[in-house]
């Protein structure tokens, strides 16, 4: 390629969260004038392949992760650092190969630490800047810290999807003592843009219940389970979005559960709108969605995800969602309980990330060229 602005924008491929929050990222390089090509890995690539087919992708392979299905996620990440550490070296060097053959000028990277150059502009873009450790091993958060900031300072700048305002919507998780120096609040992203509207067609009406299952597996699937298991003891009409792009199985469960194995960004924002009840893990980007669209929802974290319980232990406590545990979750409970929740709505007019847009499309050929 000789185009003079291109910018590889490379989510991490651990959940549909990581590639959503891409998507107003990629619409703001794209009006500063970047030709943007995505290169991402399992359903990451394939939600812009169905959702933005204009989009031009790469495969960029990804450190697999599958959480344990029972309690052990702390020792089970543990086991998993080497590999990780691995990963991050392989993608760097599948990184610059990419850079290479496409003649970016500029690298977008969704929490994949491996993926700055330094002969382009890097951008990292996190919300965990602070990560959450298990108790047993809190101790050492200075120290991963450090670690975690020595990767960060690798990259030409941070991205943290938001608010600069103390605590924001992600808390401790971005609002440390310390920032990194490179470091840029950017506000909220979220997919969805412009007021609801009915699509088009729908494939079923709104129902009493909209539940949004994501993360990597076997958790997902043990959380899909669960909902649906539930779900038929009682007597509410429910639609599941289940994350899963690469299947196209459709399920009518007791003529009232309408099971999707995925369902586009324009009919996830409108069942969430017009849903009584809203169900969904605690991952950031859901939260941000949620945070958009003015929702609340029923919270329940992954289990030993640190991040996601974090996140709905806080959010709960400010009354702005209703959290309960994989574990203990009784779905007439979370119903009667949630009634409170006073959802909060923070805009994002994108005025921040179009500014930084604009900063790197001028001077991404210069520092190239260094």
């Amino acid at each position: 390629m000789t185009a003079d602005r291109i910018a590889l924008v490379c989510p991490l491929d651990w959940g549909l969260g990581h590639a959503t929050r891409c998507v107003p990222v990629i619409r703001a390089l794209q009006q500063q004038g970047f030709k943007v090509i995505v290169a991402a890995d399992g359903r990451p690539y394939d939600f812009f392949r169905t959702e933005y087919p204009s989009t031009e992708l790469l495969r960029f392979p990804g450190t697999g992760i599958r959480y344990p299905a029972g309690s052990g996620m702390a020792i089970a990440m543990a086991a998993a650092i080497p590999r990780l550490l691995l990963g991050i070296r392989k993608e760097h060097q599948f990184l610059k190969k990419l850079v290479r053959e496409t003649g970016a000028c500029l690298v977008v990277s969704d929490n994949r630490y491996g993926c700055w150059h330094a002969e382009v502009r890097s951008v990292f873009m996190t919300h965990q800047l602070n990560i959450q450790l298990p108790v047993f091993i809190r101790g050492l958060a200075n120290v991963v810290r450090k670690i975690n900031y020595s990767f960060i300072n690798r990259f030409s700048e941070c991205w943290v999807p938001d608010e600069e305002d103390e605590g924001g919507l992600s808390g401790r998780l971005s609002h440390c003592i310390k920032l990194p120096d490179n470091c840029h609040f950017i506000g909220l992203l979220t997919r969805f843009a412009g007021p609801p509207s009915a699509p088009a067609e729908l494939p079923c009406k709104p129902a009493g219940i909209f539940v949004l299952i994501s993360g990597p597996e076997p958790q997902r699937s043990i959380f899909e389970t669960l909902i649906i298991s539930q779900l038929k003891n009682s007597s509410q009409t429910a639609i599941i979005a289940g994350g899963r792009t690469e299947s196209a199985n459709y399920e009518l469960l007791e003529d009232r559960i309408h099971v999707f194995p995925h369902l586009s960004s324009s009919l996830i924002q409108y069942y969430i709108q017009n849903a009584g009840h809203v169900i969904c893990r605690s991952g950031y980007s859901t939260l941000m969605d949620l945070a958009a669209l003015g929702r609340s929802a029923i919270l329940v974290p992954t289990p030993g995800q640190t991040e996601q319980e974090y996140l709905a232990k806080r959010l709960s406590t400010m009354n702005v969602h209703y959290a309960m545990a994989q574990g203990s979750f009784s779905l007439d409970e979370a119903l009667v309980n949630s009634k409170g929740n006073k959802p909060i709505v923070i805009r994002n007019d994108m005025s921040v990330l179009k500014q930084r847009a604009a900063r790197l499309f001028a001077q991404a050929a210069s520092f190239r060229a260094r």
